[in-house]
């Protein structure tokens, strides 16, 4: 299998820890590319040219994450991430969908920051960071456990973006229980291997 991907993006990053979740890591090429240029060799898997995108051995090219996190569940032999149809699946998904849009937010912030910060743009900006602080406060008062679903992985993925383009807005002090899981998880090999620079 072949993974597009950027080291830096959390949603790929999301996809590498799952697939060595599952013993899958040996079987990815990873292939390092910036969607932002849109590079041939992604545009032909990938029209929206985004990354993660997984091509299969078949050569079926899967995204966005979930739906390649999904996929890479039904291989391998270590426990499954999404557990069976029913109230433990769903509340891994809807964490999932949590912290992924805790990554799409920083994402927006990240992307507008080189420009001038106009009226629009402020607006665009603020709301994003509400939603992340509400969001952080949703996960202060329920953190996941350990790292035994996609919710989990997700919400680890989410807090080393934050970590990561946004040092300067401390999160811990405010939110110590989820600060505590995510020290206790990070020295997972998994999100160890897969921290970006």
């Amino acid at each position: 299998m072949q993974l597009f991907y950027s080291a830096t993006s959390p949603y790929a990053r999301k996809v590498m820890v799952c697939a060595l979740l599952r013993g899958l890591g040996d079987r990815i090429e990873r292939i390092d590319v910036s969607p932002d240029l849109s590079p041939p060799e992604l545009l032909a898997q990938n029209p929206l040219s985004k990354v993660p995108c997984l091509v299969t051995v078949e050569g079926l090219p899967v995204y966005d994450s979930p739906v390649i996190c999904e996929y890479l569940d039904g291989l391998g032999t270590a426990r499954p991430l999404f557990p069976k149809p029913g109230p433990e699946r769903t509340g891994a998904l809807v964490m999932q969908a949590l912290a992924d849009g805790i990554m799409d937010a920083a994402l927006l912030r990240r992307i507008q920051q080189p420009f001038p910060q106009d009226e629009g743009r402020q607006k665009a900006g603020g709301r994003a960071q509400a939603a992340i602080a509400r969001a952080l406060d949703v996960l202060e008062a329920a953190p996941p456990q350990g790292l035994r679903d996609i919710g989990a992985v997700a919400v680890a993925c989410a807090l080393g973006y934050l970590d990561l383009r946004f040092a300067d807005e401390p999160w811990r002090e405010e939110h110590p229980k989820l600060a505590a899981w995510f020290a206790e998880v990070s020295r997972h090999p998994a999100l160890a291997e897969t921290e970006p620079a």
